[in-house]
């Protein structure tokens, strides 16, 4: 009904890394979606597909005000076949393209796949088109008469916001074939990133391997990995600045012709969040710079023995802590055994992602980098790509692409239509998930020592999630205006940058030259513009649904399943409100963020 499925995962921007003898690392098995590119039922499906789109068309196309209640609920299933076929296909090329991004072979699969998908569903642009033309008493009238169609409502709701900014029915033809040129920018920025090379210490690495460094023991290996990352990003520079500059010109043309206010409206439509809602997050969290990131980095600051803090600096390991190599066998009991003390349900969901090749976690040359959980189609289920490398934060990366794979199996049920969630949703229980696991870990902490350590990490991994998104958003949206003005260059991005970083980041950091690149290397920007405020949006969202867990934890679990099981069939406001929350209060988010400060309050308590 919306679009069809993209064959793009949507990448966690803090995947981490690690080292070697890791134990036996899982592979995807594909086969669930197709046995290979050669495999009969995939040209089954592409043919079926162009037939199918073509009918849809022929049978429905300037006749949906005609039809009753049966019939257009007929429709809405055919549609959704459609979409699950075409979500398939896409979502193996697209796992397969991921898995070795400098194949040519996989990247032209790729291509032509989302090519013959873009050309057969062509067609089917009139149907959102002439939904939005119908007047809001037909469609009650199609509800009130028959229950089945009625539980669509909401995702017809989530179509007809985009009426105002609809375009001519050919328009909207147009863009949907062109959208393919614009995938073309997409790829080349994974494919330039998967392709970067690396030497720190006299070790060839990869960008994973690089970053991963900014979280070892030894100052200088974190200096000398900061330091190779700007070298590489300035090499590369201009072709990044080539790919912002498209991007963000092309969201320009797009949002004038639909006359969108401003260049947030539509990923705020597409989440289905109030524009204020948003607001209220970033000023919340904006306001609470010094008493989180500044107050915390202070701290750090005193561990480390410095007198300023330098970036590579800001994911170091404290000074007490050991170096320690987690084994994936350790990772797998110490999520699973989280999950399982929440609720046995979860960790029944969650096992066959270890046992029937669901997972891909080893680091491989030309594999993307990050981490995701691709839902793929509701028939099918779920994949999580890691890049595990054995850090005690790959552990955390694990809880939260099985949390957001358990959603995705839970909310399947929904159907290809309403199963998908908002972005803003989405990570509530991969949030959740990794504030299970940091809770069993903090349980068995032997010593204050190791508390002291969990709780550090924890606040670094909100502070990432938090403050590092909130500040992600604003560089976007300095960004976006800025580009609005004319091309910008390399210089004019890199000081759009750092315009955030001292303020997100606070007094105890100073910048090293060449830290102004460092926008270069995130995928979010490129792909999802806005997307990352769905982070701080869903660690807010979890702080509070974790104090109305610890409040009143009697019946919490089936009330948390059934939020997750609806997927995207309700409104944020009316999932919350079992729980007794409400995110359109302002002061909603201050109860989440109060949450990151009691841990702060911790770890300055225990200086004492």
């Amino acid at each position: 009904m919306q679009n069809i499925p993209s064959p793009r995962p949507l990448f966690d921007a803090s995947a981490a890394g690690g080292a070697r003898n890791l134990g036996d690392l899982p592979e995807w098995d594909l086969t669930d979606l197709y046995a290979d590119p050669d495999a009969p039922e995939l040209k089954r499906d592409l043919d079926w597909l162009e037939k199918a789109c073509a009918d849809f068309a022929a049978d429905y196309e300037g006749k949906l005000g005609t039809l009753d209640a049966a019939g257009f609920l007929e429709a809405v299933h055919r549609h959704e076949k459609i979409e699950n076929i075409a979500g398939r296909i896409m979502s193996f090329a697209g796992l397969r393209y991921y898995q070795l991004t400098v194949d040519p072979e996989r990247t032209k699969f790729l291509s032509d796949c989302q090519e013959k998908i873009t050309n057969f569903t062509t067609p089917l642009v009139f149907f959102t088109l002439e939904l939005n033309r119908l007047e809001d008493s037909f469609l009650d009238g199609l509800f009130s008469a028959n229950d089945d169609l009625a539980r669509y409502k909401p995702a017809f709701d989530r179509i007809r916001a985009m009426k105002p900014y609809q375009l001519s029915d050919e328009l909207e033809k147009f863009l949907h074939d062109l959208g393919v040129v614009g995938d073309a920018w997409e790829r080349l920025f994974d494919e330039t990133i998967a392709g970067l090379e690396f030497t720190v210490d006299g070790e060839e690495l990869n960008i994973e391997g690089t970053l991963n460094l900014l979280t070892e023991q030894e100052r200088s290996k974190r200096q000398a990995a900061a330091e190779e990352l700007a070298r590489v990003f300035q090499d590369n520079i201009r072709t990044f600045a080539r790919v912002h500059n498209t991007q963000a010109k092309e969201k320009e043309i797009l949002d004038r012709w639909r006359k969108m206010p401003t260049p947030q409206t539509g990923r705020h439509l597409s989440n289905d969040v109030e524009p204020e809602v948003v607001e209220a997050l970033r000023n919340a969290v904006v306001a609470a710079y010094p008493r989180l990131s500044h107050r915390y980095y202070e701290l750090k600051r005193k561990w480390l023995g410095l007198d300023v803090m330098q970036v590579w600096d800001r994911n170091a390991p404290l000074p007490m802590e050991q170096t320690r190599t987690v084994g994936w066998s350790e990772a797998r009991e110490t999520v699973m055994t989280a999950y399982a003390g929440f609720d046995p349900r979860m960790a029944e969901i969650a096992t066959p992602f270890f046992e029937k090749g669901w997972i891909d976690a080893g680091v491989k040359p030309g594999k993307a980098p990050g981490a995701f959980a691709h839902p793929t189609v509701t028939t099918v289920h779920p994949y999580i790509m890691l890049n595990y490398l054995g850090k005690p934060r790959d552990v955390m990366t694990l809880a939260h692409e099985l949390g957001h794979g358990v959603h995705q199996v839970l909310a399947a049920g929904q159907g290809e239509m309403l199963a998908s969630t908002p972005l803003t949703l989405a990570e509530t229980a991969s949030v959740f998930g990794e504030m299970l696991t940091f809770q069993k870990m903090l349980e068995k902490a032997k010593d204050d020592k190791e508390r002291k350590i969990l709780l550090a990490g924890k606040v670094e991994d909100m502070i990432n999630t938090v403050v590092r998104q909130i500040a992600f958003y604003d560089f976007e949206c300095k960004l976006h205006a800025a580009r609005r003005g004319g091309e910008l260059t390399p210089d004019d991005i890199n000081a759009l940058w750092m315009s955030v970083q001292a303020e997100s980041l606070g007094p105890a950091f100073d910048f090293m030259p060449g830290y102004e690149t460092f926008w270069a290397y995130i995928p979010h920007f490129v792909h999802s513009p806005f997307y990352v405020y769905a982070y701080a949006f869903g660690d807010g969202l979890v702080n509070a649904l974790y104090a109305a867990y610890q409040e009143a934890p009697q019946g919490f679990q089936d009330k948390y399943f059934d939020m997750l099981k609806a997927g995207g069939s309700k409104h944020h406001k009316a999932l919350l409100a079992p729980f007794g929350l409400d995110a359109t209060d302002p002061k909603f988010w201050d109860k989440g963020l109060s949450m990151i400060e009691g841990f702060i309050d911790q770890l300055e308590a225990m200086e004492g």
